[in-house]
């Protein structure tokens, strides 16, 4: 199971070394992930299954399908590259577009609804506790005091508002200013962190004897729950459960040097241990 399909890279990679028979679930909150994805896939015929829907739902969706259970789930909490190169998704500083950041568009919920209506406090604490952003109080207030003047609907148009706001001391940093307010917005949007909480439970329930849940994480707020819910995990059902990874795989210099967006991603994974019951995992998410 690919609970966050994406471009589909990591769904062929796993039909590959599943073949012949090999049986696949894609999962994507994004409807034109899952379109370019079935074009990327459609040679694996009936092996691939693609879902258009959050992984929150995991278990719901799969009740509903009768699956009983996978030898292997995969989460990649990451934006895709193809969300970040659309200007028209709004999830990117590096060219103009929107301020939009829906990763499913049925959702009614924008950046730029929330940058504009949003009381000053309620803006200040998604940016700190979504964005850990060290200058949150004066974007947020900056934030407030421009779009009295005129809304704040474009992505630049926010991004050179956040620079203006940092003090320079703060501006010398590797990221750009931006880059934590963005994230801080995305996971508002998106609601990421409920998705995960939730999604890590449904997943870690379905895992068959030997199977394994794995989860790509980009910063310390995923990365937190991902490691507290598997320690949660282990605590509940120490006889059925176990974590592969005592410390989270990174990548080395040779695969930042090919791709430096993967600088930052933390792998974690567990395991049902094999013969053991199935998971009772109610309660046990942190």
């Amino acid at each position: 199971m690919d609970c966050t399909l994406g471009g589909g890279g990591h769904a062929e990679a796993i039909l590959e070394a599943t073949a012949p028979d090999g049986l696949l679930f894609g999962i994507d909150r994004d409807e034109e992930a899952v379109r370019r994805a079935g074009e990327r896939l459609k040679r694996y015929g009936t092996r691939v299954r693609l879902l258009h829907d959050g992984f929150k739902n995991l278990g719901t969706l799969l009740k509903t399908l009768g699956v009983q259970g996978a030898d292997g789930i995969l989460m990649d909490l990451g934006v895709s590259t193809l969300q970040l190169m659309d200007s028209e998704r709004g999830f990117s500083f590096q060219k103009d577009g929107p301020l939009d950041m829906r990763m499913d568009r049925r959702s009614s919920v924008t950046a730029a609804a929330l940058v504009n209506s949003l009381p000053e406090p309620q803006l200040l604490q998604i940016l700190f506790e979504y964005g850990e952003e060290r200058w949150a109080r004066r974007i947020a207030r900056t934030i407030v005091h421009e779009r009295q003047k005129t809304p704040v609907t474009r992505t630049l148009q926010l991004a050179d508002l956040i620079r203006r706001a940092v003090p320079r001391s703060g501006r010398a940093q590797r990221i750009h200013p931006a880059t934590r307010t963005f994230q801080a917005l995305r996971i508002a949007v998106n609601q990421e962190l409920d998705q995960l909480t939730g999604g890590l439970s449904n997943a870690a329930s379905f895992l068959n004897g030997g199977g394994r849940l794995c989860v790509i994480s980009f910063h310390s707020l995923e990365d937190r729950i991902v490691k507290r819910t598997f320690k949660a995990l282990v605590r509940a059902e120490p006889e059925r459960i176990r974590v592969i990874t005592k410390k989270p795989v990174v990548p080395g210099p040779d695969e930042i040097r090919i791709n430096p967006r993967s600088r930052s991603a933390k792998l974690r994974a567990v395991e049902r241990i094999p013969d053991a019951p199935a998971l009772n995992v109610s309660g046990t998410v942190c």
